[in-house]
């Protein structure tokens, strides 16, 4: 419980830092005032003002509330959200192919989402006005999810090698595809593929957050329901089914959930690596393997994470902005490298 209480306390201290962060730097004290100012109004207007709480100062600044509410909250909100989403959809990962080193991508749902936003920037498709980025980007992430579980099923089952490899080959085309698009886009276009593929939260509106939220709250509830198949499937896929678990339903229902939750992060955000790979290595140390204590913790931790990074993104270069891909990517490389030489000492490799 301490390793929770940690977690929900580094998550709301981040988000009051950042909201508070920024060209108009805004103290912590007001940043919970202008809280606690909109949740009195809200339950006020609602008539259940004995919710209401004490009321604290709110943003001094004249333009201090209206830049929280408009720019900031729905930018940290959304780190939250995806960090979660993209984390739990690594612990999901890792659990049905039975192998630390798997992560959402192994699927193509990054490449494919990729292609989606890459198509909607080259040809300026428009009919779904700021929308239809996210749109396109969702629904090839999906697609090219599906292809690679339709082309690995044979006899009515589906094997995790081969799983891998298809995604492996559908992840080489998928960037043989952006390539293209990037050569017959302009200078400008090309930039701007060049950004989202680094990732970034930049302009995030609560239009956005309204659209990707139930996906990633529903997504993000349902992999914690996974957790007690996915004990018992850690045990062998045989030794599963003799207690009773579906192995190929299983694997059918997380592969859906890992698609829905890494299309939605990667449309609304661009393509953040490492998130779903460090964040459940991270807690199976801390925390062991049964996944019952592991997704949630791994949920948490990549809403922390994914936070930070965001902070550091916008904090680090006076006046500028890095892209957190970049910043997540430069954390998660040398964990990665320090894995590998840690499982190579323990075991000699993987197994």
């Amino acid at each position: 419980m301490a390793t929770f209480a940690a977690l929900v306390a580094a998550l709301v201290i981040l988000l009051v830092v950042s909201a508070g962060t920024g060209q108009l730097r805004i103290p912590p004290g007001e940043v919970v005032g202008s809280l606690v100012g909109h949740w009195n109004a809200t339950v006020r207007g609602a008539g259940a003002g004995w919710l209401s709480l004490p009321a604290l100062p709110g943003p001094v600044h004249p333009q201090g509330d209206a830049t929280l509410w408009a720019v900031r909250f729905p930018r940290v909100v959304l780190a939250g959200l995806v960090g979660a989403g993209l984390a739990i959809s690594g612990a999901v990962m890792q659990g049905v192919f039975g192998n630390p080193l798997a992560e959402p991508a192994v699927v193509g749902v990054s490449s494919g989402a990729a292609i989606g936003a890459c198509l909607v920037i080259v040809f300026g498709f428009s009919f779904l006005g700021s929308f239809t980025a996210l749109a396109f980007a969702f629904a090839t992430g999906v697609l090219t999810t599906l292809l690679v579980y339709l082309s690995s099923r044979s006899g009515g089952r589906t094997e995790v090698v081969t799983i891998v490899l298809t995604g492996v080959a559908v992840n080489a085309l998928g960037g043989a595809v952006i390539a293209l698009l990037v050569f017959l886009g302009d200078t400008q276009q090309r930039e701007q593929i060049v950004f989202w593929q680094m990732g970034s939260l930049n302009g995030t509106r609560w239009q956005d957050v309204a659209v990707a939220a139930p996906f990633l709250v529903l997504g993000t509830a349902a992999c914690l329901l996974l957790a007690r198949r996915l004990d018992l499937l850690a045990l062998g896929e045989r030794q599963a089914r003799h207690l009773g678990v579906d192995v190929e339903r299983l694997r059918m229902t997380a592969i859906a959930l890992v698609a829905l939750l890494t299309a939605v992060g990667v449309a609304t955000c661009g393509i953040i690596a490492f998130v779903g790979l460090v964040v459940p290595h991270v807690f199976r140390m801390i925390l062991g393997p049964g996944h019952r204590l592991l997704l949630p913790a791994s949920a948490l931790g990549g809403a922390v994470l994914l936070s930070a990074a965001d902070l550091a993104a916008r904090t680090l270069v006076p006046y500028a902005e890095l892209p957190i891909g970049m910043i997540t990517a430069l954390v998660g490389g040398p964990f990665f490298f320090w894995l590998l030489r840690r499982a190579r000492r323990r075991s000699g490799g993987w197994a």
